[in-house]
């Protein structure tokens, strides 16, 4: 891999699939530690490959790197493999009424551009005929939440 156990940010992306942004982020919030070379490079312990890795795969799981802070004590072993811990299923339980919530936002939604779509077909086909020009065709009432005339 690298010198004397150290990786580039170049090295390290490559092997965890990162890019060198994320990986400067991750630093940025203390998830990950770089030191400087001479050449004013970033170079990172061999050891970080697996704590990127551990990252990535909590952020997979749909947590977030504020979420990713209470497994810092693990990060450096096989957190997937890892037995539940106290904070880490707190966590996990709070992100995932987030996830639900925004869930039942997102079909709440779904439904009322469903509800609007089918108003809307069932207004076209029972107007075949073209109004006359001194009634102008009624609309439906919309609320501000609904979707504009389809």
């Amino acid at each position: 891999m690298g010198r004397r156990g150290r990786v580039r940010i170049g090295e390290l992306a490559a092997v965890t699939g990162c890019t060198p942004r994320a990986l400067r982020h991750y630093e940025e919030q203390g998830l990950i530690d770089s030191s400087r070379a001479a050449n004013g490079y970033r170079e990172y312990d061999e050891a970080t490959v697996t704590r990127v890795r551990n990252i990535r795969h909590l952020l997979g799981a749909g947590l977030t790197l504020d979420d990713v802070r209470v497994f810092l004590p693990c990060l450096d072993g096989d957190v997937a493999a890892a037995p539940p811990s106290p904070g880490g299923l707190r966590v996990g339980r709070e992100r995932l009424a987030v996830l639900e919530a925004r869930i039942a936002a997102q079909l709440a939604v779904r439904d009322r551009l469903a509800a609007a779509l089918r108003d809307a077909a069932a207004a076209l086909a029972g107007d075949a005929s073209p109004a006359p020009a001194s009634s102008p065709t009624p609309h439906p009432a919309r609320s501000s939440s609904t979707s504009p005339a389809l």
